[in-house]
């Protein structure tokens, strides 16, 4: 059992119907920043007894949108209900039941003697659209395999951004702000010890941003809220030396190394292959765990694992053929091993602390950075980075080649989440610098109650964070680009009439 102060209170989940997205940072800390293990006190399974491992995770977001009635922000599976005509919005129903089902399908497996594993990572926006639309009833399914002893072993939460915020272009004062409100949220939902045992952290479109400040901002920041590892896509990182990966099934160790010649690391977890839910649908990670061997970290020879993560809603494939598929996989394992032998399932934080147990140590794992930076370490010593001189190398590259470029990496590399979305972009970066030139002053004074904790200050933050939403800057011009438009005149308009705080 995790502990932490007992003197802690439930947190409303929501305040002046607002979803709770700050004013308890110290107590959050306090809660996250915990080194006791969270899995290897309750797992079922044996290192030795392991051949290969396979972790699944299910992707869930919804965007907040200003569509309800007068304007109002509503979640777009609300809308979806309402305007069942439109484009695939038919698909509403099976959505919602796609966020709930985890907590039927879990019990039932394990109440036939399965040893089922999965990880959920679920928006902030989801959730607070989900409460929005009175749906309870999909938190409550959550929460049993969530809090109730006999379900959470098999279930491990991923901290995400609040507002599936791609990280490569959120703007870097931000990037803590909504690590922590989903932090804030996902603990008034679930509960303080719930929030202690969520480890692992999952990028929205597993987007790593590759400039080194930017990537040093992040892993640190990872690590201040708690955070012991993540989930990378491969094509994302290379080698030190600039390759691609070949020890894709072992855990690495992220290296960031900013402009000033600092580094930092944290622990990742390699997600393979591109984008396609069909992967996780068909629980294709089990059946290439059961193409490995054991491979060797340091002194120790440990099981691989594969890792994989698709949206847990979207497409055919996942809204209908997923569930037998992955009922069929704990099946066979029962009949192969008991579930707990040979090829088994884990969660990621389970994993990596039982081959830590079994005297792994960071340190020895193989080590990778974001894809490009190879070549500007190649022009920039590390010995003697300056910021300029990290600047010039970029400048360089990009004039040798128009490909190269710091705007990150994801599953969805035919998509920019940058170019030609410059009239949503400008305002993102425009409302959250007028966000910071108010409220950082304010955060240096000495207060009875947190300003943080005030629902003007907690209005302003929901707007700032909400036009980071990756929504605004997928689907092309027009609804979404005007939705963001939208937002940022409100929350401009919030901050001029704003009293102080």
């Amino acid at each position: 059992m995790l502990s932490f102060p007992t003197t802690l209170t439930p947190l409303p989940e929501i305040i002046d119907g607002l979803p709770n997205i700050s004013g308890w940072e110290t107590e959050i800390l306090s809660v996250v920043n915990q080194d006791q293990p969270v899995f290897l006190p309750t797992t079922n399974i044996r290192l030795e007894d392991v051949n290969a491992v396979f972790a699944i995770a299910l992707h869930m977001h919804q965007p907040t949108i200003p569509a309800g009635n007068g304007g109002t922000l509503i979640s777009n599976l609300q809308y979806m209900f309402e305007h069942p005509n439109e484009g695939d919005n038919h698909n509403a129903d099976p959505f919602a039941h796609c966020y709930s089902r985890m907590g039927d399908l879990i019990p039932e497996l394990v109440n036939q003697g399965c040893n089922p594993r999965v990880m959920l990572d679920y928006s902030g926006n989801l959730l607070w659209g989900l409460r929005q639309m009175g749906r309870g009833d999909v938190l409550d399914n959550l929460k049993r395999i969530t809090c109730d002893p006999t379900y959470q072993p098999y279930v491990e939460w991923l901290g995400t951004m609040w507002s599936h915020a791609v990280i490569p272009s959120t703007p870097i004062a931000d990037i803590k702000l909504q690590i922590i409100a989903w932090q804030h949220h996902f603990a008034a939902i679930f509960g303080w010890e719930a929030l202690a045992r969520v480890k692992g952290f999952s990028p929205p479109e597993m987007h790593l941003p590759n400039h080194p400040d930017a990537l040093f901002e992040f892993v640190k920041v990872l690590k201040e809220c708690g955070y012991r590892w993540l989930l990378v896509q491969e094509h994302s990182v290379e080698t030190i030396s600039g390759q691609s990966l070949t020890h894709k099934h072992l855990p690495h160790r992220l290296i960031a190394r900013n402009s000033q010649g600092e580094t930092i690391s944290i622990t990742a977890l390699i997600k393979t292959q591109g984008s396609d839910t069909k992967l996780v649908a068909q629980m294709q990670p089990y059946y290439e765990a059961k193409t490995l061997s054991k491979q060797q970290i340091g002194s120790v020879f440990v099981p691989p694992i594969v890792s994989q993560i698709g949206d847990g809603e979207n497409g055919g494939v996942m809204m209908n053929e997923f569930p037998s598929a992955f009922k069929q996989a704990w099946w066979d394992m029962v009949n192969n091993g008991g579930g707990k032998s040979g090829v088994v399932g884990m969660c990621g934080t389970e994993y990596l602390e039982l081959i830590e147990a079994a005297g792994c140590k960071p340190e020895d794992y193989p080590t990778c950075q974001p894809v490009g930076q190879h070549q500007i370490w190649e022009r920039v010593s590390p010995d003697n980075s300056q910021p300029e001189a990290v600047e010039n190398a970029i400048q360089e590259l990009k004039q040798i080649n128009s490909n190269f470029h710091m705007d990150g990496a994801s599953w969805t590399n035919h998509i920019s989440w940058v170019k030609g979305y410059e009239n949503v972009l400008s305002p993102m970066y425009q409302l959250s610098s007028l966000f910071h030139q108010k409220i950082d002053p304010l955060l240096q004074t000495d207060s009875a109650e947190p300003i943080t904790r005030q629902s003007q200050y907690r209005n302003l933050l929901l707007h700032n964070l909400l036009l980071q939403t990756s929504c605004f800057r997928y689907w092309g011009q027009g609804a979404w680009t005007d939705y963001a438009r939208e937002i940022y005149q409100r929350g401009e308009s919030l901050l001029q009439t704003t009293a102080r705080l």
